[in-house]
């Protein structure tokens, strides 16, 4: 797995649908908002590259909506159709 660095924090790219992952656009939409997170998915509507947060079970940020086990359910209903996306996950 490659292994990028986004706010001083190491992020290993677990997942790349459709060569979706663009490292020059993650940087320049992460924030430290996302730092909490476990994993940062990102997917492609329109041109545009918007990121999403998810969590393991045992992170305090921890809800239903942001659970990485429903990852498949968020790109089937929140995402485009076949839309290009990936997922990054923090190195702990």
């Amino acid at each position: 797995m490659k292994k990028y660095v986004f706010q001083d924090k190491e992020y290993e790219l677990t997942k790349d649908y459709k060569n979706g992952f663009d490292v020059e656009e993650v940087k320049n939409k992460f924030t430290d908002y996302f730092l909490d997170y476990d994993y940062v998915v990102g997917d492609w509507a329109y041109g545009k590259l918007r990121l999403k947060g998810f969590c393991d079970k045992d992170n305090s940020k921890f809800k239903d909506i942001n659970d990485i086990n429903s990852l498949d359910k968020y790109i089937k209903d929140s995402c485009s159709y076949e839309c290009r996306y990936f997922v990054l996950k923090k190195v702990k």
